[in-house]
């Protein structure tokens, strides 16, 4: 049953005018991801109306595809100038940066695609057959256990740092309270704005991690002359073979197989998104990798590439679980997508799927061919992108900042998000300097706002009682984990813990 519905998607899309749709749209998606501060959710936004006069499925199909291509190539501005194309990326840059310096573009371009593609593959496989028994599942959390869920991803942060737990632990702190700012998700009460009306609706993600990561970069490359794109290339891991790099199921298998369920089962739920599931796919993949790479991770690993980009575009897939089946968004840009639904007369819920046949496995039809067509594409595309290395360094900076400044205007269109990229342009840089890593800090700012309405709308539930936390198995079980995950490496630090844990470690 599933197999024919799916395979009656599939000739829907091969007809003259949706195949035209569909390959358009997956070059406007990868597009959109390349350019730093074009995401897919703005992308979708400025599209949407173009979809009045469309047929709902094309409608929907095309909106779908960009998204796919958004997430997927907004590696690839992150790995070539530590600009993250799109929020999904900012994990990519820890790892994929470090290994273009080192002269492996090729390698940390492909290992992107490669493993990009095979986590939206696998996504899309569970989004076709899985998705009313985990849309049934996601109905049974509840407030206490997503903000347990997102209180261990705080916890995993601890792991990502320049060899200082403290100070990974200081940054995030920082991002949860840069997230409070503007006006109280519940309550409407304006926070830390100071009387400024451009702050009562927070600060945008966007500008804040064009300046962390590009704006810092650029400063840092200009006062070091170093280079953005190594010269070397001897590690190059592209053979002269059309097909994928087939040898990387072996290599990253792991993560391929643990990334790409866990990524999924991330973005099922609401509101959480192929961000976050970037951001727990790196921890994650940090743990599950032989030793001797878990120590390198930061420094140019390609495991380092692989794990965030395995989860974050099988999260993209499972952000059309809730959408179909519950019509709630998983992701900022499904958001979008619902409004294109409303539009279009269509009203996503538990019957959507089986009265809109047609539709939905025209898409999940689509979802699974986007990322097909991504895996053929590998040799083309890391090729296409490699060519940037010949361009002159001045000619690089002056884009990357022409581009972030579109990137950080386009978000609001006011002048005030231009200062604020500036302002943690020239924070990063400094933050840099003296070994604060940034990547926790953007952490902190995208998981804020999804553990602060989760923590108070559980206790107003309960009355103010904190033990709803514990009295729920799997927010119990979540918050004891996030807890040890937390305690031991900040103890590893001290001289008492590194005493103490030598001790049980021997015994």
């Amino acid at each position: 049953m599933v197999i024919d519905q799916l395979a009656q998607g599939a000739l829907n899309i091969f007809t003259p005018l949706n195949l035209m749709i569909f390959s358009i749209a997956l070059l406007v998606g990868m597009m959109s991801g390349a350019i730093p501060g074009l995401n897919g959710t703005m992308t979708v936004v400025l599209l949407i109306p173009l979809t009045y006069s469309m047929d709902p499925i094309s409608a929907i199909m095309m909106l779908s595809v960009i998204y796919v291509g958004s997430v997927y190539a907004g590696s690839i501005s992150a790995i070539m100038f530590r600009v993250p194309g799109a929020p999904e990326a900012i994990m990519t840059t820890l790892d994929g940066y470090p290994m273009n310096q080192q002269g492996r573009l090729e390698e940390a371009i492909s290992t992107a695609v490669f493993c990009s593609a095979v986590g939206g593959i696998v996504g899309a496989i569970i989004l076709i057959f899985f998705s009313p028994s985990l849309a049934e599942w996601s109905r049974t959390l509840s407030d206490p256990e997503y903000f347990s869920v997102v209180v261990l991803g705080l916890a995993l942060v601890s792991t990502i740092g320049a060899g200082n737990i403290t100070k990974s632990v200081i940054m995030m702190s920082i991002g949860v309270f840069i997230a409070t700012i503007g006006l109280d998700p519940l309550a409407g009460q304006a926070r830390f704005t100071f009387g400024n009306r451009l702050l009562l609706n927070g600060v945008e993600l966007i500008p804040v991690i064009l300046g962390l990561f590009a704006i810092a970069e650029v400063l840092k490359q200009i006062q070091s002359g170093g280079q953005m794109i190594g010269d070397d290339d001897s590690e190059s891991s592209l053979t002269g073979s059309f097909l994928p790099p087939l040898h990387y199921f072996k290599r990253f298998r792991r993560i391929l197989a643990f990334n790409s369920i866990t990524g999924t089962l991330i973005g099922i739920l609401p509101g959480a998104g192929a961000t976050t599931g970037a951001l727990f796919g790196y921890t994650f993949g940090q743990r599950i990798v032989p030793e001797e790479i878990r120590e390198r991770f930061g420094t140019g690993v390609a495991e380092g590439v692989a794990a965030p980009e395995t989860a974050n575009n099988a999260a993209a897939s499972g952000a059309f679980v809730p959408l179909f089946a519950l019509g709630i968004p998983g992701s900022g840009t499904t958001a979008v997508i619902l409004a294109a639904f409303v539009l279009h007369g269509l009203t996503p819920g538990p019957s959507f799927i089986a009265d809109n046949s047609s539709l939905v496995y025209t898409v999940f039809a689509a979802l699974l061919i986007a990322n097909i067509a991504i895996l053929v594409a590998n040799k083309f595309v890391v090729s296409l992108f490699s060519k940037v290395r010949g361009f002159p360094q001045s000619l690089l900076f002056a884009l990357i900042i022409l581009f972030s400044v579109v990137g950080a205007f386009s978000t609001r269109n006011i002048v005030f998000d231009l200062w604020i990229m500036l302002l943690f342009g020239i924070v990063g840089y400094y933050f840099e300097k003296y070994n604060y890593p940034v990547a926790p800090l953007i952490i902190g700012l995208v998981l804020g706002p999804i553990a602060e309405p989760g923590l108070r709308r559980g206790l107003i539930k309960a009355g103010g009682d904190f033990a709803v936390f514990v009295q729920r198995p799997l927010s119990a079980a979540l918050l004891l984990i996030a807890l040890l995950l937390f305690s031991i490496p900040l103890l590893q630090e001290t001289n008492w813990g590194q005493k103490y844990l030598t001790l049980g470690g021997a015994n």
